[in-house]
């Protein structure tokens, strides 16, 4: 899972939200430091920006004093005891010498940038300092280096350390500029000594642009840096196994003995729990707790404890095997379009008998008065056997006595706050009675009641689960169910709330009960805008709070806007005038692409009526360095090459036409070189080959030319050369660690542009009809984990409603149609989908409910079928 979403779901029970935004009482018992309430002085200028309040010295006529546009910066980090100190002291330096700087004004802000799976190049960042060159910096570090002197914090990871206090260096961007980079994305500049706009690149190691010398001041804290190795450990550490803002888990061999173990690290003062335990304290409870279970045979054996600078190493055996999520997707029956019974009642026994082991584990760990705190399928590790499990990660364990909540856990299997102590263990158990079978139990934190419609699916889909099994998870996870007012976190953060009240799911809609099911879902989308904000209209994936992300048509509101056009909705007259004055003008940074910015806000912005400003918004492109753009559909070449000819063809603008040509040959161009043997690309219809052949092919549409056809049909072999056949028969992408059969992503895309070409060349390509047959396969399995457009059921059902390979029959769509209801879940009593990682509801195009409502839209309306953007439906044989 992407630990990314769990911070976003903290703020509102139903939608990923941006954590500045807690509310009423939450806010309330999160307040400002008393810095941040400070009167902002005279001559100077202050704002919010994100988490960050920001103040600026004023010029002599009122305007913010200009200053460099890039250069060294000075960072502090801070403690939850010191913050405030650092703060009140900076405010104190800075405004009587006029320099520029900014501080995250709430202690739940800074807690939330240091907790566990915070993005690891912003951990610790409390203040930011602005020196106006060189000599200021090593004014301002030496002078607010000895106030600070002898306060803590956690290490700044993108910068190098002064001295031993809490102020860090790096060098990069002041003010914000952006640039396209080496892989076609548009990402944050600064000026090489060229005066060249380049990446400011944000790794979470301390690096000197190659155009930068260090200065000579900071040169002993560069080589103070480097002094600390792992070289004289007794230990040869051989991979890094994962990373989180509290340290690195490594596997190495023990040299004095070549046993195999496992390293863990923990940072001081970072990787915060929701009790304020850094990654050092959970890592001591974890210590604990294993030297407590020690001979049971179920938890690893400690191995050693050592300090390594300021970080702490615990060392434990390492166990074979594999994760048990690892077991269910590989034999998951249900990843077939027609499930063998005998081998769903294989899955069904050898779950049964996995899930006995886990309980039998529990309960061995209970029995040495220890409660685990943090049970779930990514934690269970099955031996090479396939039938003996032990329990990995004893962070969150504590004591029986304590009877304690939970202060880390997966949001699939978190407790309500009325659980304590064994209680938390228990329900986690019940979550995993029907995470095997449905391993979609991350709704449960948007509502509880979801239990018992998953118990329902899981007896239709697996007949030989004893119903006992079932009915006793769902009486233990809706056991005084409803919790009013229940807030808490899964995740080191802090946690998602639990829903108010049992949700009425026998009252929603069908998905397959067109028109009905999709006013449904129209009413819950225009029930959720919110036009009275700046960052977004519809909510939606967390991508919306990047840059540009809430205007788009994958994540913003052109995407929600078009789909509702599509369908046939009554227009959305605020919507439209919203996404008209965000536009006016283009907020800095906002992407150029199709699915991820400006030309796909142009594009909707023509279809509904205001050609003026889409024809403004593609001015503004063309004035960008566009043709250094990636190749793809959702954000480079292709996508901005559709919008071009779209537009040349609606208006009549001849200029538009010939970039248009020009974009087309770019491609035709890339595709003609010979790719290297060693690249890794992506493939599909979004950020893969598919995309640009399905440009092509439209512009072959229109002139003819026989190059666009050879190097559409260029693009797809490259994308078929990714894919590989699965066991089932399906045909999907192979990324390596994982295959793909999804519409953005994945196969279906690819088998969505297939059909395309097979209907223009009539049937040319042997290969191309041998890969739609089994991407046909891909695209009727049984299960899928999502429910979304681009990564998720609802885009198997738009390949299904527009395909022409054989064997894609009515049957077929309507089951997929019916499983959409699997992830059914209310807004005010209507039809809704939860987004990526199912934490909350999305109402967005690629990932929520606007998706959902166009894939049902090209399957069920059969007077007016529902499209994506240049994939209109294609003519049955």
């Amino acid at each position: 899972m992407d630990e990314r979403y769990e911070v976003y779901a903290l703020a509102d029970r139903h939608f990923y939200e941006t954590p500045d935004r807690l509310s009423g009482s939450e806010r309330s018992a999160a307040p400002s430091y008393e810095t941040a309430r400070r009167e902002v002085p005279e001559g100077w200028h202050s704002g919010r920006i994100g988490d960050w309040l920001t103040l600026t010295p004023l010029d002599a006529e009122g305007n913010v004093r200009p200053g460099p546009a890039q250069g060294w910066k000075i960072h502090a980090s801070a403690t939850r005891l010191n913050a405030e100190k650092i703060a009140a002291t900076v405010w104190d330096y800075c405004v009587p010498r006029q320099i520029p700087f900014k501080f995250v004004p709430a202690p739940h802000l800074l807690h939330l940038r240091n907790t566990k799976y915070a993005a690891r190049d912003a951990s610790g960042k409390f203040v930011t300092i602005y020196p106006a060159d060189e000599e200021h910096l090593h004014t301002v570090l030496r002078e607010l280096g000895e106030l600070l002197d002898g306060l803590e914090g956690p290490y700044i990871l993108t910068d190098l350390r002064w001295n031993d206090g809490p102020l860090y260096v790096r060098y990069g961007a002041f003010a914000r500029s952006f640039v396209v980079d080496e892989r076609g994305s548009l990402v944050p500049a600064v000026r090489d000594g060229a005066g060249k706009l380049v990446p400011d690149r944000r790794q979470p190691s301390f690096q000197v642009p190659d155009w930068v010398t260090l200065p000579a001041f900071l040169a002993p804290q560069l080589a103070a840096r480097n002094t600390t190795t792992v070289g004289d450990l007794p230990y040869r550490i051989e991979k890094a196994l994962h990373f989180s803002n509290g340290g690195g888990v490594y596997r190495g061999t023990d040299t004095r003995d070549g046993r195999k173990v496992v390293l863990k690290e923990g940072r001081p003062h970072a990787g915060l729990a929701s009790d304020g335990a850094d990654a050092i304290a959970r890592l001591e409870r974890e210590k604990d707790a294993l030297e407590r279970l020690a001979g049971i045979g179920v938890v690893p054996e400690v191995r050693d404890w050592f300090a390594l600078g300021e970080h702490r190493f615990l060392v434990m055996d390492f166990l074979e095997g594999r994760p048990l999520n690892s077991f269910l997707a590989e034999r998951h029956p249900l990843l077939t379009p027609e499930p063998d019974p005998d081998a769903v009642a294989a899955f069904t026994a050898w779950a049964l008998r996995i899930h006995r082991r886990v309980e039998e584990a529990v309960e061995a760990v209970h029995a040495r008065g220890v409660v685990f705190n943090d049970l779930h399928v990514f934690n269970i590790m099955v031996a090479p056997d396939e039938e003996s499990v032990s329990l990995l990660d004893f962070e969150a364990a504590a004591p029986v006595e304590e009877n304690g909540r939970q202060v880390v856990a997966h949001p699939g299997f978190f407790a309500p706050p009325d659980r304590t102590g064994p209680a938390v263990d228990r329900y986690a158990l019940a979550c995993l009675r029907l995470a095997m079978f449905m391993p979609v139990t991350t709704l449960f934190v948007v509502d509880r009641g979801k239990a018992a419609h998953l118990a329902e699916v899981i007896s239709g889909q697996f007949p030989d689960v004893p119903r006992r099994f079932l009915d006793e998870a769902v009486a233990e996870i809706t056991r005084d169910f409803p919790v009013a007012g229940a807030t808490a976190a899964p995740s080191a953060a802090s946690a998602p709330s639990a829903a108010p009240a049992a949700a009425p799911f026998a009252s929603l809609a069908e998905p397959g009960d067109w028109p009905y099911s999709r006013d449904s879902m129209v009413k819950a989308i225009l029930a959720s805008a919110t036009p009275e904000r700046d960052d977004r209209l519809f909510p939606g994936d967390i991508t919306q709070f990047s840059d540009g992300g809430g205007l788009g048509i994958a994540h913003g509101a052109a995407g929600v806007l078009y789909a509702l056009a599509e369908t046939g909705a009554e227009r959305y007259e605020d919507g439209e005038r919203w996404l008209l004055e965000h536009t006016a003008p283009v907020p800095v940074g906002t992407p150029l692409g199709l699915y991820d910015g400006l030309a796909g806000v142009a594009y909707v912005l023509e279809r509904l009526g205001h050609r003026q400003r889409a024809l403004d918004l593609i001015d503004g492109i063309l004035k960008e360095g566009w043709q250094r753009l990636a190749s793809d559909l959702r954000g480079g070449l292709a996508g901005l090459g559709l919008v071009l000819a779209d537009l040349a063809r609606t208006t009549g603008e001849k200029e538009l036409g010939e970039r248009a040509a020009e974009a087309a040959g770019l491609l035709v161009q890339r595709f003609a070189e010979p790719q290297p043997a060693s690249a890794r690309r992506r493939a599909g219809l979004l950020r893969g080959a598919s995309g640009p052949a399905l440009f092509l092919l439209r512009q072959y549409e229109a002139t003819g030319e026989p190059a666009l056809l050879t190097a559409a049909a260029e693009a797809l072999r490259r994308d078929l050369d990714r894919c590989v056949v699965q066991k089932g028969g399906g045909l999907e992408v192979d990324e390596g660690w994982r295959t793909l059969p999804y519409l953005g992503d994945g196969s279906a895309g690819l088998g969505m542009v297939i059909d395309d070409f097979l209907a223009l060349t009539g049937g040319d390509g042997a290969d191309f009809e041998k890969a739609r047959t089994g991407i046909l396969t891909a695209a009727t399995s049984r299960f899928y984990v999502q429910p979304g457009l681009f990564q998720g059921r609802a885009g198997m059902i738009l390949h299904l409603s527009r395909t022409t390979t054989p064997g894609a029959t009515p049957r077929r769509l309507a089951d997929q149609v019916s499983a959409l209801g699997w992830f059914a879940m209310p807004y005010q009593g209507q039809l809704a989908f939860p987004g990526h990682q199912m934490m909350r509801l999305s109402m967005d195009l690629a990932t929520g409910t606007a998706g959902c409502l166009l894939a049902l839209g090209a399957a069920l309306d059969s007077e007016v079928p529902a499209q994506l953007p240049f994939l209109p439906p294609l003519r049955r044989p």
